[in-house]
């Protein structure tokens, strides 16, 4: 299943909004290693390249509920971590099965495109929100 950005995964924030488009291209990147039977390291490359997408994409997302001072950001944080570990155990599980399998695609899916809808509608959307609130209290 690829994952696309549509009109729920919106933030208002335009930097937030394009990084997770960038972001949704590099996981169908990974999701179409998998579909194609990609050899291992063309799919171990994909899953690197989307950890370090996926790391340079938080630090901008924690950086700017820093500067805006959201009270939600240790919880925030919480989650970023959750998901690093579940990247880190998709690529034991990639090289361990020696490649990307149906089972590992499945993972890809579950743990990473599932994640990320409902981290952008609930988690990212909130911290948008509370900036919109701040602005538009502060021009009050």
């Amino acid at each position: 299943m690829y994952a696309e950005f549509n009109e729920n995964l919106v933030t208002g924030n335009e930097l937030i909004d394009s990084q997770h488009k960038e972001l949704i291209d590099k996981i169908n990147g990974l999701v179409k290693s998998c579909e194609t039977h990609a050899e291992l390291s063309v799919a171990v490359n994909m899953l690197n390249y989307l950890a370090d997408y996926t790391d340079f994409h938080f630090t901008a997302e924690e950086k700017l509920q820093e500067e805006i001072g959201y009270p939600g950001i240790e919880e925030h944080k919480k989650k970023h971590k959750e998901f690093v570990q579940a990247i880190d155990e998709l690529h034991e599980m990639l090289v361990e099965e020696e490649g990307p399998t149906k089972a590992f695609a499945e993972q890809v899916n579950k743990k990473v495109i599932e994640w990320l809808y409902n981290h952008i509608q609930g988690f990212d959307r909130s911290v948008a929100e509370y900036k919109n609130m701040r602005l538009n209290g502060e021009r009050l």
